[in-house]
């Protein structure tokens, strides 16, 4: 799909007002890491708050190796939550070296590291006393962290890196691989815990994998369009030149008429389709337009692929 024709080379030569020929003190790569220490920082802070605040306290089970560390914690309260954690990630991490990139690695190591030495410090138990709220608020808080990490170039350890490896591999979405995942660990953990626990557990996984996927993906959709118009031309230059999106000119025939036909075929973002829209009923109101929904895009300044 051809690209708008110099727009981001007069974005880049124009000046931002008010900021002269200063140049940011602070070099990108400190920049790129204080950044990505941020969301894990906090990304860290929102699971531990879940699991010390809700899930422990409840006796609820977690999904991936959350939910395998505290199944073991409850059977052997002895045991350090996050002495078992920092335990079962060591194999995965064996395993993550040689599947994800070294830059993904190191920030897992660091993830999974703060949230360890979080899982310690945390002690906190939060006034829920409805066991539905507490389920769906931990996988809030679950979700919202989980998806904050894996928007850094890192994740938390454990079956963030195997939904990462699947993602890259196969294109597997990550909440679906949470799902599948910890659908098989509740359908043994319900042998070992009561059975209200488990549904409980449930909820949380749904809320949690939901959450994973609007953090992750839902912030930066992608929306195919599929224009068939007589007046394709003027859409075309609303494209090009408003939207600064590249576009494609498919060659078609009416299946009814037999008429030769013109179809655009360009990619938006989310928060242009409301535009796109507008600007195609002023132009053409009786213009046919299908617009669908895309999992990943590569290609320069549209794609939207994980940057693992």
């Amino acid at each position: 799909m051809e690209e708008a024709p110099q727009a981001d080379k007069i974005a880049e030569e124009k000046p931002v007002p008010g900021t002269g020929n200063q140049k940011n003190p602070i070099p990108a790569p400190v920049r790129d890491f204080l950044w990505n220490l941020t969301l894990i920082i906090a990304g860290s802070i929102s699971i531990a708050l879940s699991v010390k605040g809700i899930l422990i306290p409840k006796e609820f089970l977690s999904g991936g190796i959350m939910g395998i560390t505290l199944g073991i914690n409850y059977l052997f309260p002895a045991l350090s939550v996050s002495l078992l954690y920092f335990l079962i990630n060591i194999p995965i991490f064996i395993a993550g070296w040689r599947m994800v990139s070294r830059r993904f690695f190191w920030y897992s190591i660091l993830g999974a590291g703060t949230l360890t030495l979080l899982l310690e410090w945390v002690e906190v138990t939060l006034p829920i006393h409805d066991n539905i709220l507490s389920a769906i608020l931990a996988g809030i808080f679950t979700g919202v962290g989980a998806g904050m990490i894996l928007r850094s170039r890192g994740s938390g350890g454990g079956l963030d890196i195997l939904s990462v490896i699947l993602m890259n591999r196969f294109s597997i979405r990550i909440g679906n691989t949470y799902l599948a995942f910890n659908s098989v660990i509740l359908t043994v953990a319900a042998y070992l815990v009561s059975l209200d626990a488990a549904l409980y557990t449930l909820i949380y996984m749904y809320v949690t994998s939901h959450m994973i996927e609007i953090v992750v993906t839902g912030l930066s959709r992608r929306k195919v369009a599929l224009i068939i118009s007589n007046q394709w031309r003027e859409i075309l230059q609303v494209i090009l030149h408003k939207l600064n999106r590249g576009a494609t000119v498919i060659h078609a025939e009416g299946g009814y008429s037999g008429r030769p036909e013109r179809v655009l075929y360009t990619v938006v973002t989310i928060r242009e389709l409301a535009r796109l829209k507008h600007e195609i009923r002023a132009i053409d109101p009786d213009a046919f337009v299908v617009f669908y929904d895309t999992m990943e895009v590569m290609g320069f300044r549209i794609g939207n692929q994980p940057h693992w």
